[in-house]
């Protein structure tokens, strides 16, 4: 029987740096979606985000069992995902190397939202069913002007919010009545995790790597970080730690103690201090990155796209209208469009509507390695 005669229960996993988020889908119908919040404090107990397995894993399953749902009458399962090589964006299988290359994390990525791709393969391979992922943290569209730094060998590439910032990009094309591929617009996911990117022409060009330590400080993460002033910290802590910084215990929690930023928020609006220079200094901090996202468009945007979870505190969208407004009209989609992007492509793939990859264990990009960087 072909995908599209019967309905499929597709099942959607999305782990984040602070939540795991899980959907049912009956076709493109929603039956039900979830999201638990994890604070830090509760994170940091396993040493690397590969020993979040079982915890996830469990609750995942506690999830299902509140909603009557037995784990093998789900179809398919659909996990964000990342840490592999770099790939291109879409579809693509889960099969035993992209699952092998995941947990080693090859790209040198270490985001929770490898879990996505990690969980869905161990449910496909405990229950027989299939597995896929769309558009992970590291799909790679970079230009060259994007890629090369100052050390020889060293190189930015592709990590990023790239699932959500693209279907909010498109799903903002179509309301413009137009296509994304015919569109720049600067993407802004605005989370436990930040990432701020240029969208030319259908293709992500540019962004920081935000589980890398790059860009503004979050819940969670680092952020930009002067050299010197890092290596004087890892002189005094270890790297392991500053390791950890860039993606679980920065930001917030190196601040605060806390990645809850309905906790700290409530606290700037109490009129405490310390509170409101760390809140207004991430806002400051992604007023920049939108205004580098501007200089790579050339100045030619058609909208500043604001989502993510932090996007349902007003005063960020204030500040980034304050800074940024002049460059193009600037729009809110609080949350995410993830788990029905991951849904509904993965459904129209299965249908043959449109295409499904093959992980092929490469990057996208080798390097310049044939000219002597």
């Amino acid at each position: 029987m072909s995908a599209d005669e019967k309905a499929l229960k597709i099942l959607v996993i999305n782990p984040g740096s602070t939540s795991t988020k899980v959907s049912l889908f009956e076709n493109e119908t929603s039956l039900f979606e979830e999201s638990l919040f994890h604070d830090a404090p509760e994170l940091l107990k396993y040493p690397h985000v590969n020993d979040q397995m079982p915890f996830r894993y469990g609750v995942i399953l506690d999830m299902l069992k509140r909603h009557g749902v037995r784990p093998e009458d789900i179809d398919v399962f659909v996990g964000r995902g990342g840490s592999a090589c770099t790939q291109p964006g879409g579809v693509t299988r889960v099969d035993e190397k992209l699952y092998d290359d995941t947990v080693k994390a090859v790209g040198g990525s270490e985001h929770p939202a490898k879990l996505g791709v990690m969980l869905a393969w161990r449910f496909a391979c405990e229950y027989g069913k299939g597995a896929y992922t769309l558009n992970p943290t590291n799909v790679d569209e970079y230009g060259e002007l994007a890629r090369l730094t100052g050390i020889k060998g060293v190189y930015r590439v592709s990590h990023s919010h790239v699932l959500n910032q693209k279907a909010v990009a498109q799903f903002h094309a179509e309301k413009l009545g137009r296509k994304y591929e015919d569109c720049n617009f600067i993407v802004a996911h605005i989370d436990g995790g930040i990432t701020v990117s240029a969208h030319e022409k259908g293709r992500m060009v540019d962004g920081n790597m935000g589980a890398d330590g790059e860009g503004a400080f979050t819940p969670t993460r680092i952020g930009s970080v002067p050299v010197l002033s890092l290596l004087d910290y890892i002189e005094q802590n270890s790297v392991k730690q500053a390791r950890l910084m860039c993606s679980r215990a920065g930001g917030f929690v190196s601040l605060f103690g806390t990645a809850d930023s309905d906790l700290i928020h409530s606290k700037v609006e109490a009129g405490d201090r310390k509170a409101s220079l760390v809140w207004n200094t991430m806002i400051y901090q992604i007023c920049k990155q939108i205004g580098e996202m501007s200089c790579v468009l050339k100045g030619r945007v058609d909208g500043i796209l604001l989502t993510g979870g932090l996007m349902r505190f007003d005063d960020i969208r204030q500040g980034i209208e304050e800074r940024c407004g002049w460059i193009a009209p600037v729009s809110v989609y609080p949350g995410e469009m993830e788990q029905e992007a991951l849904a509904l492509s993965v459904l129209k793939a299965l249908r043959g509507e449109s295409g499904i990859l093959t992980y092929s264990g490469r990057p996208v990009w080798e390097g310049f390695g044939d000219i002597g960087l």
